[in-house]
């Protein structure tokens, strides 16, 4: 992927730290581990479970503090993807008489506090619709090529691709809706649960935008689509919990199985519409 083509955001910052209640009400990084650990095997939320524990540790939580991003070759790599990321949607909000607000993308290491609560590094990169930023922690790249076999730069570009989706998600209205029919009674986790809907449309948003970036800047090269694909393959529900648990408990999925990761992901990449990206209508995910 020739991704020095791309412009640079000026959206990536680098959290500074400051404080705030320790993740987890006072736990030790042994303590964090083991909640991320349970949370994981048993289908939950280890984000949820951080931030009640932190909220029972009492006080209120720093302002978050961020800092400029440096000037490092990964760095420069997330700053290009979220330029193009900004100038697509750019593109296609304004297509469709609206104006794009890009999201900051929050870098950090080992852990972070959001307006979502307490995170750590071992939960992956996520969006917090609370602050409007996506967070990452570098190191993530590493761990997508050692444990999850994901390599490449555009696998790479589809990870933060996806997180930008949820953003977009945020923007139209879609978590808002999504968080009314939980509150209402709908089911989020499992097979076809509003989360797995939530997460494949994400998938399919990334894949829209992968479609309009080759458009605009012609930087793909011939591996480049396997290897999203392979990322999206290999970080699907069931790939996850096999290899956690060796079984899978469709009952708990939260972002789709490899298979419809993949699926929604291609549908957006040959299309390049976002219309084509309904998965709550689908009745076939």
């Amino acid at each position: 992927m020739r991704w020095q083509k791309g412009r640079s955001s000026d959206n990536v910052v680098r959290d500074a730290g400051g404080g705030g209640r320790r993740l987890g009400g006072g736990l030790g990084i042994g303590g964090i581990v083991i909640v991320v650990i349970v949370g994981l095997l048993f289908g939950k939320n280890p984000g949820e479970i951080l931030q009640l524990l932190g909220d029972m540790g009492g006080g209120a939580p720093a302002q978050q503090q961020t800092a400029p991003a440096g000037s490092d070759e990964q760095t420069e790599f997330v700053r290009k993807i979220l330029g193009s990321t900004e100038d697509v949607w750019s593109q296609v909000f304004r297509a469709g008489g609206a104006t794009y607000a890009a999201p900051k993308l929050v870098l950090f290491s080992g852990a972070v506090r959001s307006a979502c609560g307490a995170a750590s590094s071992a939960m992956g990169p996520f969006y917090c619709p609370g602050d409007r930023q996506v967070y990452l922690d570098l190191d993530f790249f590493r761990e997508m090529q050692q444990r999850f076999h994901a390599a490449g730069d555009f696998a790479r570009a589809y990870v933060i691709a996806h997180e930008v989706g949820h953003h977009v998600q945020n923007l139209l209205g879609v978590m808002g809706q999504v968080q009314d029919a939980a509150r209402r009674g709908a089911p989020m986790e499992g097979a076809t649960g509003l989360s797995v809907r939530q997460e494949l449309q994400a998938d399919c948003f990334a894949g829209v935008w992968a479609n309009h970036a080759q458009q605009q800047l012609d930087w793909l090269e011939p591996g480049d689509v396997e290897a999203a694909l392979n990322a999206a393959n290999q970080i699907g529900d069931d790939a996850l919990q096999k290899q956690a648990r060796g079984y899978v408990v469709p009952d708990s999925f939260t972002h789709g199985s490899s298979a419809e990761r993949v699926r929604w992901f291609k549908t957006g990449l040959a299309s390049g519409d976002m219309n084509r990206c309904d998965t709550f209508a689908a009745s076939q995910l």
